[in-house]
Formats: C-alpha cells, sequence, structure tokens
C-alpha cells in the first residue's frame, strides 16, 4: 500500500478514483473480492437462457463496469503478496486439517475418527553450521542474548564455514526425504503390528495432512497430522492393535532409518552427499478437548493454517522468481538469504534436473506447502466449490432466478483476461477494504467466542 502522506502521484489518482460517477461499483467489485491486493481483470459476457423456452433470462456485460472490466479475486495463497486471498486460503487449510481430526458431516467424514491413533509430528532439518539463535537457556554461542526480532537470528555464525549448498540441496529434495519417510514408517507400522505389507493394506490406512515451514535460517521443516485408519479411510475404525503409543514408536523409526536418507552423487566441485532428517523430532497426541498442557484439534488446525499461506520471505528471500543475482541489490536481500540464493545459481548447472535456480527464491524447495494423503480428509477443491455454490444460489436469489433449477438453465459465455492488478490509489483503498473486512471478521469472531463463554458458565 502506498504512503499517501509522501507519495503525492498515489494521492492524485486516489482522488481521482474516488471522485470518479463508477466509484460505487468499483467499491463493491472490490468488496466482492474481499480487498484482494492484486485482482484480476476481465471483460466479456454472459447469458442465462431457459432451456424449454429459449426465454432469455439474465444478461451480463463488462461494458457498463469501471473501465469496462469485471475484477475477481487472485487466489494467491501467499500473505505476502495478497493478504485477503492469504486469509481465504488459511481458512480452507483450517477445515481441511481440523475434518480430519474432528470430521465434519457436510463432507461425510464421520465424527468417530477422533478416536483414531493421530498425532502432530515435526520433522527438520539437519544442521548445516552454527546460527545466531535464542535457547531457553543461556545466551547465544556468539555471546549475546537475542531478542525475538533481531534480524541476526538464524544467520550463520561462521559465514565461511556454513554448507549453504547443503541447505539448499536439502530444500529441494525435502519432498523426496518426505516420500520416503511415508513409505518406510508404512513398513514400519507392519513390522510391530506382525503384518506384511499387503496384510496392512487390508487392515490399516495412513492418512496425512501436513504444511511445509521455513525455519529463520532458511531450512524447510514439516508439521504433519499423522492418523491410522481402517482399510477404507477414515469411515472405517483402525484396528484394535493399533495405537499411539505404535504410531509414535513407528515414526521415530522410519525418520532414523538408513532408507529414509537420500544420497547424491559427486558433481562437479560438489562432494557425494547423504541428505537426511534433523536430530530434532517433535511427536505429541492430539487431543480432542485437554488442558493447556494438551494438542487439541483446534490448536493443531490452527498451527498448520498459519503456515500453509507463508514461504521463505521470513529469511529475507523475494516471493518470486529471481531473474537475475543483481535483483537481490535491489531489494535488499540480507546476506544469508543471498549465500543461499547464490548457492542455487551454483548448483544450478550441476544437478539440471533439480531446476535450482528456478526455485532459487524458495531456496532450492520446490514442493507444495500444503499436501495432504487422499484419505486424509476433503480436499481444497471441494471447499472452493462448496463456496463457489453458494455464491450461485445468492446470485439466482439476486436475480430473481429461484424458480428455474440450475440444471434447466443454459449458460452462455465469452471471457477474455484483461490484466491485474490496481492503480495506486485504487491499492490504497483496497486495502482500506480488506482491513475493515478483516476488522469485522475479528468483532464476529469475538462475539462469537464470548457467546460460547456465557452458554459455557
Amino acid at each position: 500500500m502506498p504512503d499517501l502522506l509522501t507519495d503525492p502521484i498515489a494521492l492524485r489518482d486516489l482522488l481521482r478514483v474516488a471522485s470518479a460517477p463508477d466509484f460505487e461499483r468499483w467499491q463493491h467489485q472490490i468488496h466482492r473480492t474481499g480487498g484482494c491486493a492484486d485482482p484480476i481483470h476481465l471483460t466479456g459476457w454472459t447469458t442465462r437462457i431457459d432451456k424449454a423456452t429459449g426465454e432469455r433470462l439474465h444478461h451480463y456485460t463488462t461494458h457498463g463496469e469501471p473501465g469496462g472490466r469485471l475484477r475477481i479475486a487472485c487466489g494467491n495463497r501467499r500473505a505476502s503478496r495478497c493478504p485477503s486471498c492469504a486469509w481465504t486460503y488459511a481458512g480452507d487449510t483450517y477445515h481441511l486439517i481440523r475434518a480430519g481430526l474432528a470430521g465434519d458431516d457436510r463432507r461425510d467424514i464421520p465424527a468417530t475418527v477422533r478416536d483414531h491413533p493421530r498425532v502432530f509430528a515435526t520433522l527438520t532439518a539437519p544442521s548445516f553450521g552454527p546460527v545466531h539463535n535464542r535457547p531457553d537457556h543461556g545466551a547465544c554461542r556468539c555471546g549475546r542474548h537475542h531478542r525475538e526480532d533481531d534480524p541476526v537470528l538464524g544467520t550463520a555464525l561462521d559465514p565461511d564455514g556454513y554448507d549453504y549448498a547443503g541447505a539448499v540441496l536439502f530444500n529441494n529434495h525435502a519432498g523426496d526425504l518426505w516420500q520416503r519417510f511415508t513409505n518406510r514408517l508404512r513398513r514400519e507400522i507392519a513390522a510391530r503390528a506382525g503384518l506384511t505389507q499387503r496384510a496392512l493394506k487390508e487392515a490399516c490406512r495412513l492418512s496425512y495432512g501436513k504444511v511445509a515451514e521455513f525455519q529463520k535460517r532458511g531450512a524447510i521443516h514439516f508439521h504433519a497430522v499423522i492418523r491410522l485408519d481402517g482399510p477404507d479411510g477414515p469411515d472405517w475404525a483402525p484396528p484394535a492393535w493399533a495405537s499411539v503409543d505404535l504410531l509414535t514408536d513407528a515414526i521415530r523409526a522410519a525418520a532414523r532409518h538408513p532408507y529414509t536418507s537420500l544420497h547424491l552423487p559427486a558433481a562437479g566441485d560438489q562432494p557425494a552427499r547423504t541428505l537426511r532428517w534433523g536430530r530434532e523430532l517433535d511427536i505429541r497426541p492430539v487431543k480432542a478437548f485437554g488442558d493447556t498442557s494438551d494438542l487439541t484439534e483446534q490448536a493443531v488446525a490452527s498451527y498448520v493454517a498459519k503456515y500453509a499461506t507463508k514461504a521463505a520471505e521470513n529469511t529475507g528471500t523475494l516471493d518470486r522468481r529471481i531473474g537475475e543475482l543483481a535483483d537481490l541489490d535491489r531489494h535488499g536481500v540480507p546476506d544469508h538469504a543471498r549465500h543461499l540464493i547464490e548457492a542455487c545459481k551454483h548448483l544450478d548447472p550441476l544437478y539440471p534436473d533439480r531446476r535450482l535456480w528456478a526455485w532459487a527464491h524458495m531456496l532450492g524447495f520446490r514442493g507444495h506447502f500444503s499436501t495432504k494423503s487422499r484419505r486424509y480428509s476433503t480436499t481444497l477443491g471441494a471447499l472452493r466449490q462448496t463456496r463457489a455454490d453458494y455464491r450461485a444460489t445468492q446470485e439466482r436469489a439476486a436475480l430473481g432466478l429461484d424458480e428455474h433449477e440450475p440444471d434447466t438453465v443454459l449458460v452462455l459465455a465469452d471471457w477474455q483476461y484483461a490484466g491485474h492488478g490496481h492503480t495506486p490509489g485504487e491499492s490504497a483503498l483496497a486495502a482500506t477494504i480488506a482491513h475493515d473486512l478483516q476488522l469485522n471478521r475479528e468483532t464476529a469472531r469475538e462475539e462469537l467466542r464470548t457467546l460460547a463463554d456465557e452458554r459455557e458458565w
């Protein structure tokens, strides 16, 4: 959002937009996008026709819209790019994860899933060299007690001795390591149950939902809800031998097993490497309800949703692909992130199939930030479709088409992409709309909490 006090161009543009005769319509469009920071612009038309009679029921065209365009939300999950759309994505992720923990009748996930063994596990990256940190006891190795917001946190104590190449190669192969981990985890579960792999498939299914998070040092790690179901997923009770203790023990064994590591042969000036998970492995059971020491379903879902909208920006890198190293100077990328990005550039020709330079802005990581197994719960697509169906129902009511069943109406449309984004003044106004919407949501949420507390009291 431009600073209107120091940017006269943005201020003049804001006054232009606000005084335009179609400002209210523009405002309505942006409000419908949730205050999207980078809306998609479309031009075109849509017509609804009664299939039986051929009567034209409704016709819409963008000719009468501000600038002759319809603006729709960009849908970007990154909070650094569009806070409004990221908020929607985080909400969807929350419901996806929580549905796999507590059940959801609307999406055919029974509440009995709460009785299945499930844990919240965090798999971390190994050390690539000592970094500035805030230990629970004592000072950092550098001798200082760092503030929580100290920009030096996560950066190398000895940049010359830090393994930047190893860090980006680990990030780049993290998805492969996760796949090896889940494959080995099934074997470990089968071994503890005294079953073969084939017999395990007929008795139990492993389900998970996970999210990736960048530590300040620029290394990726995964937070995952891991659950044991019956053979056909959450609808089926797991076998009697399945327990939280068995699952926890199997996870520890799988994360440490040699199969879960990945060998990289020597390439150019790079030695042969064995990539593996770090020593820090946190596994905690998830409770439906509990005291302050327990991880509850809501707390886990909120935690996962929080990181679903973040990428590597907290390390100081860019939130978009890098064209050339000179971009780092223009954007003031700090030294630690710069060294990791430069390592991607150097390693790219040595590992041509890994596309390290294309993913340098992600410090080599090329996977999806939020993933799940097939039967963990619902899907993001299903959640988006539910929202689209709700809006379609609202629109039919607004157009007076309630008496027409959807399958009796033929929809003809022609849409063209016409650009994206805001002018400086529009950007400031859209940010204000987004802020007001967020404030309204927080107020409504607080009122619901107050009502719930009063009922409990």
